[in-house]
């Protein structure tokens, strides 16, 4: 791991990852090339604010499901920081908290698409836009989305993949396999825990 004073380009990937998946793997690496960063944290949330109606798997689950899927990643980490707090996990908390420990450091903070128009309605958004430039990873065969005008936003062209968490709960409700979009120690865990069902 680098010194923290080494790091100059971080990046935030926060999420519920319930469960993380290969799509956020394969956009983590391109975003951790195209930006180059020196280091990338996943943040998994105690409970989103924008999906406060959908089950999630246990927090203890979640991490491990992360530990497992990043391991041997030397550029990547888990920052269970966000379920320690628990409670709503609000992406301000978490940024202030990076701004404070790495004030030399500039911070990218990714996100899909589908929140970039909704960017304005996150709590304290005029702090937020300030404190970090946004990452946004792009969907399949959809067009850019335009950023409320405070914010500072960059368009990954990175490896834009068709598979969601929810698709991944929906098949396996369904009993079908999700082999191959999961990393195998995830997909272990989800059998093992009969999440999801």
């Amino acid at each position: 791991m680098s010194a923290p004073n080494a790091l100059r380009r971080i990046g935030l990937f926060g999420g519920s990852f319930n469960p993380v998946h290969l799509a956020h793997l394969v956009v983590a690496d391109a975003a951790f090339e195209e930006l180059e960063l020196d280091r990338l944290f996943f943040i998994p949330a105690a409970q989103s604010p924008f999906k406060q109606g959908i089950a999630l798997a246990p927090a203890a689950l979640r991490l491990r499901m992360l530990r497992l899927a990043l391991a041997g990643q030397s550029h990547a980490e888990v920052d269970e920081q966000e379920i320690r707090r628990g409670g709503v996990s609000y992406a301000i908390d978490t940024v202030k908290d990076y701004a404070r420990r790495y004030p030399m450091a500039e911070l990218f903070y990714l996100i899909g698409a589908d929140h970039v128009a909704q960017l304005s309605k996150w709590r304290d958004a005029s702090g937020l836009a300030g404190l970090v430039q946004f990452a946004v990873i792009p969907r399949p065969d959809e067009p850019p989305v335009a950023a409320p005008a405070a914010f500072r936003v960059r368009c990954l062209r990175g490896v834009p993949v068709g598979v969601s968490a929810s698709q991944i709960r929906g098949r396996v409700a369904a009993g079908l396999s999700i082999r191959w979009i999961v990393p195998s120690g995830v997909d272990e865990v989800i059998r093992q825990h009969r999440l999801y069902l």
